[in-house]
């Protein structure tokens, strides 16, 4: 069972051919690629030769239970999701657009899902924005990954008190990625909710920038 299999897939910007870098865009749950995208045109505004793919959930979910269930109860959904991300980044890649100059950035359950996606796919990439998301499964679930982010600039932001995000899970995925090798910024905004602010933003933006100057930080 594959069910966001043969899903549409939003693209839009600089063509895969001639890109500097791919922004994958990972919708929430309840949402579409389209309410996605004008994020990834804002973050990548000025920004020469980007390219924006925003692939759509079956049913605007990528998964059924809380992204804290027990992971069996998420499948097999979450499993086709992962594979979602994975077919994108392997096409981007064939593209011409090396893993290292791919940017993955998710609101929400899509923060969880793009989070989820490089904590077990560890390779150097241009950059992983997971905004009011946290990794997937229980707390303190045991992860056993083959190979290291390598510097991967990784962005979590997150309000203090968010309904759906509790910081504990925030601040051990922080904790979780730091290990696999990435370069963790966090910022926690009180009182915020369950949002996307300016200054999340202008920290994509310049993850965005960075993976399409080739810079590594």
């Amino acid at each position: 069972m594959n069910p966001h299999k043969g899903q549409a897939v939003l693209r839009g910007g600089a063509l895969l051919a001639a890109a500097r870098t791919a922004l994958i865009l990972i919708h929430g749950r309840g949402a579409s690629a389209e309410d996605i995208y004008p994020l990834g045109e804002e973050v990548a505004a000025g920004v020469p030769g980007v390219a924006l793919v925003a692939p759509q959930a079956a049913g605007n979910a990528w998964y059924p239970q809380r992204f804290l269930a027990p992971l069996a109860q998420n499948e097999p959904y979450l499993g086709s999701a992962l594979g979602v991300v994975a077919g994108l980044v392997d096409e981007i890649a064939r593209a011409g657009v090396a893993a290292e100059r791919i940017v993955l950035v998710g609101f929400s359950q899509g923060a969880c899902l793009s989070l989820e996606f490089a904590a077990r796919n560890p390779r150097r990439y241009g950059g992983v924005a997971g905004l009011s998301g946290a990794l997937i499964g229980p707390p303190g679930s045991p992860r056993a990954p083959v190979g290291s982010l390598d510097g991967t600039p990784v962005y979590l932001g997150c309000s203090d008190r968010d309904a759906h995000i509790p910081l504990a899970s925030v601040e051990e995925s922080a904790g979780i990625l730091a290990k696999l090798g990435a370069r963790v910024t966090k910022s926690i905004f009180p009182g915020m909710g369950h949002t996307v602010n300016a200054e999340e933003l202008a920290a994509v933006r310049g993850i965005v920038s960075g993976a399409a100057a080739g810079v590594r930080p």
